[in-house]
């Protein structure tokens, strides 16, 4: 079922994969990590000016990682604002995808945590380093491989 932004996405022959509602209705689309740049430009000029959030998880353990992507569609006097999910997924072995951070600028942190948590690279983000991790943590704390060390040494406590 093609819901209103995969139909204007399809007439602009942008590549996506319509993956249906979710139980508020909301249409979830799926964009190839290569095409996410482009299409997030077109997102906002279609309307979409909120990032309400950006989240990442663990597909299944040694498969892919997903980026996902909440927009909205935020106008004067309107009732119902429009909303969408885009789901990108990447490679596990090399997880890159462009940074939204240009467009919407409530990715910083958002995007940082992705990097941090699943080891997410969001390319061209202006500060992608950890933000909950210390720097010499290695790993990457909630992929469904990640082996939790016995112990962390905390340097310099005293």
């Amino acid at each position: 079922m093609q819901g209103r932004l995969s139909a204007w996405l399809a007439k602009h022959k942008l590549a996506h994969r319509p993956l249906g509602f979710d139980y508020q209705g909301i249409e979830i689309l799926q964009i190839k990590y290569e095409d996410w740049a482009s299409i997030a430009v077109a997102l906002y000029v279609y309307g979409f000016n909120y990032l309400r959030s950006q989240c990442a998880y663990d597909v299944a353990p040694g498969g892919s990682l997903a980026s996902v992507y909440h927009l909205t569609k935020i106008q004067d006097n309107a009732d119902q604002p429009e909303e969408v999910c885009i789901k990108v997924f990447v490679p596990r072995k090399d997880p890159r995808i462009p940074s939204v951070f240009r467009i919407w600028k409530s990715a910083d942190f958002q995007e940082r945590e992705s990097y941090d948590m699943l080891g997410i690279l969001h390319e061209s983000h202006p500060r992608l380093k950890r933000i909950l991790m210390p720097e010499s943590w290695i790993g990457w704390p909630l992929r469904k491989d990640y082996i939790a060390p016995h112990f962390y040494e905390i340097q310099d406590a005293h």
